[in-house]
């Protein structure tokens, strides 16, 4: 029986090239690359090529992105960082009902300490509008963080234009976005949008998990949330995982090109709809305008979890949601007001460059089963 794989929002296969790097500087360039000896300066070096391998994903000089050990921290050290550092200017945070929840979490935590937060909803189709955002913000906001594109529905937020609209009405404000999900397949250029602040994770385009990035404009200060040395430039303490690190800059430099990768997208989720239609009882959530590469559909009636583990008897993998949520109920769902017969129900389709047809296919035919054997509730 063939697997298919179609959970890639929640992880890729590490490509074969990410994997023999991380081996290589596991067992022969295995040196600290803070030491001071041959072996140290060539582990620097390692980390370097990656770190310009890296700021290509996301349109910035090298020496404005750091590393950290995956999207979570980058979040967790965005928003932290820039709402601490700017505390004197305020406390006031406007973010989306629908962010991923390491920014979620960390908003709410803030909100716990003090912080007065701004939740803006999208509507029906999935939008939230530039001038909202900046309606949003005041004399005291000092952190703006939405997401480039939602880890669930796929929604895509015009980041350029938020970042304008915000810059017009509140020039000191850090604006922050987790691309996590857009990083290496947008084309993405976080110093021609002059955003403060922007996320990435290696495992979310074939790298490894572990392993992550963010974007920190010149002249922007932040306030780091692990100390303990002055490893990259004093933001993030800690020897650094050169294995991880290197293995993420090749799997960068692996990736096609985006415009192939979204005339492939593009072709999956459109035989994913035709078949999707033909299919009794199968609602389309994702909004007609969100990125190609991530379908929310659900079958009203059938719990995710239980056509998720028939799906994975036959070897076919999607999800119901955020991985993170490990089987939760979607807040993504939830605030945009679905009804509980869809947020139930839901299942989370993802593509990565590696995906076929044929898996689509296999899919459909798999969730046909599904829906003739399973007992709707």
């Amino acid at each position: 029986m063939r697997l298919v794989y179609l959970d890639n929002a929640a992880t890729t296969q590490v490509c074969r090239a990410a994997a023999d790097k991380a081996l290589e500087m596991m067992t022969v360039n295995y040196g600290n690359p803070s030491s001071l000896h041959r072996m140290g300066a060539s582990a620097e070096q390692a980390m370097e090529t990656a770190r310009k391998q890296v700021s290509k994903l996301l349109g910035c000089s090298p020496e404005t992105l750091f590393f950290t050990s995956g999207g979570t921290e980058s979040n967790n050290l965005a928003v932290f960082g820039a709402a601490l550092a700017k505390q004197r200017a305020g406390r006031h945070i406007v973010t989306t009902a629908v962010e991923h929840s390491s920014v979620l979490e960390s908003v709410n935590e803030l909100e716990r300490q003090g912080c007065e937060v701004t939740r803006l909803v999208p509507d029906k189709n999935g939008v939230i509008e530039p001038e909202h955002v900046a309606e949003a913000c005041r004399s005291d906001t000092v952190l703006v963080s939405i997401m480039y594109v939602n880890n669930e529905i796929g929604i895509h937020f015009p980041i350029d234009r938020i970042v304008s609209s915000v810059r017009r009405v509140a020039s000191g404000t850090l604006i922050h976005c987790d691309a996590v999900q857009a990083a290496g397949k947008m084309p993405l250029s976080a110093e021609r949008i002059d955003i403060d602040l922007m996320s990435a994770s290696a495992h979310k385009l074939h790298g490894p998990k572990g392993c992550g990035a963010l974007y920190i404009k010149k002249g922007t200060r932040i306030l780091p949330r692990v100390f303990g040395g002055g490893h990259e430039r004093g933001i993030r303490a800690g020897t650094e995982p050169v294995p991880l690190v290197s293995a993420f800059g090749v799997a960068a430099e692996e990736l096609p090109p985006v415009e192939e990768q979204n005339r492939l997208y593009h072709s999956l989720r459109q035989r994913l709809h035709e078949g999707v239609e033909r299919l009794r009882g199968v609602v389309w959530i994702s909004p007609k305008a969100a990125v190609p590469y991530i379908v929310n559909i659900a079958a009203p009636g059938i719990k995710s979890e239980t056509m998720l583990h028939f799906l994975a008897q036959h070897d076919v993998y999607v999800s119901s949601g955020s991985a993170c949520s490990k089987g939760k109920k979607s807040h993504v769902l939830t605030a945009l007001g679905l009804p509980d017969s869809l947020v139930d129900s839901a299942l989370r389709v993802s593509f990565s460059h590696t995906n076929t047809v044929e898996d689509i296919d296999r899919f459909l035919e798999v969730l046909e089963q599904g829906l003739k054997v399973l007992v709707r509730r």
